[in-house]
């Protein structure tokens, strides 16, 4: 009884919270305010980043506030340009914290927090289109608390603490009046990193398997977030995928590698390693794989 008015007492407080952030950006504005649909506050997922802050338990809240300040300053910079160097202000912020997840999350989770890291690109994609990275925590949180329950017996695991957290969120942002922005989405991503993480320790402490089984298990459940990602995101990122890129009639397999792949991260990625090479997939299998969009180098000649 004491386990339901908790979550109950979490969802309030992130509904509470959310309403608060949503009309102090509106008011203060800058670049936390946007004109998409008509004027937008953004990084409203601050409120659900301090729910998380306080009640998801450690050491995984501790890996919550390494990417939550680290975003939260990518928001509030915006996209700013450093002179001689392929990327903004917003992205060295946002890379250091990915960096300080990976290494602070090591002491904890080993060569996994790597993974837990790189959740944070497929939720950054999910992010653009409202209520998608809500849908995806929210089924994917329901998914993990009936998994965590059947491997440990405990019904009130951390998942049900993130799902009563993003349903507080979610109803204005399904609305399309708010955005999470960097620090809500990435603050989410590496709580479900985390999650998965829990399961997969449950799962290889079963079958006595080494620390390169848990790696597999959290790193199947990354795909299998992205796949859930893609399909959500399908309508948009098809029309992306062809009026931007020029990728004509682009396969599922390309949308999976958008949202594994896509954003500044890989551009930026694929620069350093492509530079100005510009790679043609004309086979059907690499097609249908999405090996055009993996290759696709917007820096190409």
């Amino acid at each position: 009884m004491y386990q339901i008015l908790n979550l109950s007492l979490i969802f309030i407080f992130s509904f509470i919270l959310t309403i608060l952030f949503k009309f102090l950006i509106k008011n203060r504005g800058g670049n936390l305010y946007t004109t998409i649909r008509g004027g937008t506050p953004r990084a409203v997922g601050f409120a659900p980043f301090l729910v998380l802050l306080l009640f998801f338990p450690s050491p995984g809240n501790y890996l919550i506030a390494l990417i939550g300040v680290f975003s939260f300053i990518d928001d509030l910079i915006g996209r700013k340009k450093i002179e001689s160097l392929p990327f903004e202000l917003g992205q060295l912020s946002r890379g250091i914290g990915m960096l300080m997840v990976m290494i602070v999350g090591y002491f904890f989770f080993g060569p996994v927090s790597i993974l837990i890291a790189l959740m944070i690109q497929p939720l950054n994609i999910a992010d653009m289109q409202p209520g998608t990275a809500c849908s995806t925590v929210i089924i994917m949180s329901s998914l993990l608390a009936i998994t965590l329950y059947l491997t440990t017996g405990n019904p009130y695991t951390p998942a049900l603490i993130v799902l009563a957290i993003v349903l507080g969120y979610a109803p204005l942002d399904y609305q399309g009046k708010i955005m999470m922005g960097e620090v809500g989405n990435h603050s989410f991503a590496v709580a479900l990193g985390v999650l998965y993480t829990y399961l997969g320790i449950n799962i290889t402490n079963f079958h006595t398997w080494s620390i390169s089984g848990l790696f597999i298990v959290v790193l199947i459940l990354l795909i299998l977030t992205s796949a859930l990602i893609a399909v959500l995101r399908r309508n948009n990122l098809k029309k992306y995928l062809e009026k931007e890129l020029k990728i004509d009639n682009p396969y599922y397999g390309d949308l999976l590698m958008d949202v594994l792949t896509g954003g500044g991260l890989g551009d930026l990625i694929r620069k350093l390693a492509l530079k100005n090479r510009k790679i043609v997939i004309k086979n059907k299998l690499g097609k249908f794989l999405g090996l055009r969009r993996l290759f696709f180098n917007p820096y190409a000649l």
